[in-house]
């Protein structure tokens, strides 16, 4: 992966004014940078400014201040470039029903204005795994064909950077896993790729690096594997033969929960205690262990801690 940028936001701020005065600011003095060649997750929770900021990007909501700079050109400057230079697939599907993916696309191309020997049509549906469809009407097509189809259509000016809006809101498990395959085939083949989802698995399976934003501000930027590894607390199950509720104060931090189907759950920081004395702290009652699971956490608790405070 080189270190050109493919996106770079600097002090971007959006404020909305309300009717009373009252200013929201969608965006807060947000500064982040895309590489060239990686997949980039975007995540917070609903109002976090996720949508301002794709707006912003594809045109149709205007900055208050900061710049963007997308593939060397600037926003300010060169709204023209900028635009051609990003492809952005949409939320909610809105495609002609009467229309075959391959005419939806050629239709595209001409919007562009891509001459027809320049256009590469079936690529793009090969690409997405339409190929078998490309004459059939947008309307039999499946869920998760119509979805492929957005991308497609985002595709055809050939941006270098694709942004995926939601990609699998409202998709079934057989499909995102898909779909996720077809990204990533994208993105091996050169494409940039930004992301927003609500999903943790999603971002986990896909991202290279993450931005957590909670409202308006960027509250955390690193690595997919750098944030898995900032959990503090560790997860372990213990299956025991009886229950024997322990003294919290004896725990020294250490809690423990029990679930009706034998099961004590220790949580602990990760760094202040070894699990052979949480093992020896529930065998001084008494209990019998004869089964242990642990549980790494994901990305969820690293989001809820982020996102809480």
């Amino acid at each position: 992966m080189n270190n050109k940028n493919a996106l770079k936001v600097e002090k971007l701020t959006k404020i909305y004014s309300k009717k009373n005065s009252n200013e929201i600011k969608a965006l807060n003095n947000l500064n982040l940078e895309v590489k060239e060649g990686e997949i980039f997750g975007l995540l917070g929770p609903n109002g976090a400014g996720k949508t301002t900021f794709l707006n912003i990007l594809a045109g149709t909501v205007i900055k208050n201040s900061g710049s963007v700079n997308v593939w060397g050109y600037d926003l300010d400057k060169n709204p023209r470039q900028v635009r051609s230079s990003i492809g952005i697939v949409p939320q909610e599907v809105n495609l002609d029903a009467f229309f075959s993916p391959k005419k939806l696309l050629e239709l595209q191309a001409g919007l562009y204005g891509i001459p027809p020997e320049e256009r590469i049509t079936d690529t793009i549906l090969r690409l997405v795994s339409l190929e078998e469809q490309a004459n059939s009407y947008s309307r039999s097509l499946s869920g998760g064909m119509k979805r492929r189809l957005l991308i497609a259509k985002a595709m055809v000016h050939r941006p270098p950077i694709l942004v995926l809006d939601e990609p699998t809101a409202g998709v079934d498990v057989e499909l995102k896993k898909n779909l996720w395959n077809n990204v990533k085939t994208l993105n091996k083949q050169g494409v940039t790729i930004i992301l927003t989802t609500h999903l943790m698995q999603e971002a986990q399976e896909m991202c290279n690096r993450i931005a957590i934003l909670n409202k308006g501000n960027l509250v955390k930027l690193d690595t997919t594997d750098n944030l898995l590894n900032s959990i503090k607390t560790k997860k372990i199950i213990f299956k025991v033969k009886k229950i024997i509720a322990l003294n919290p104060k004896d725990l020294d931090g250490i809690k423990l929960t029990y679930n009706s189907n034998n099961e004590v759950v220790a949580s602990y920081e990760r760094n202040k205690h070894k699990i052979d004395e949480i093992i020896s702290k529930i065998k001084s009652v008494g209990m019998e262990i004869y089964d242990i699971s642990t549980d790494e956490g994901d990305l969820e608790d690293v989001f809820i801690n982020v996102t809480k405070s």
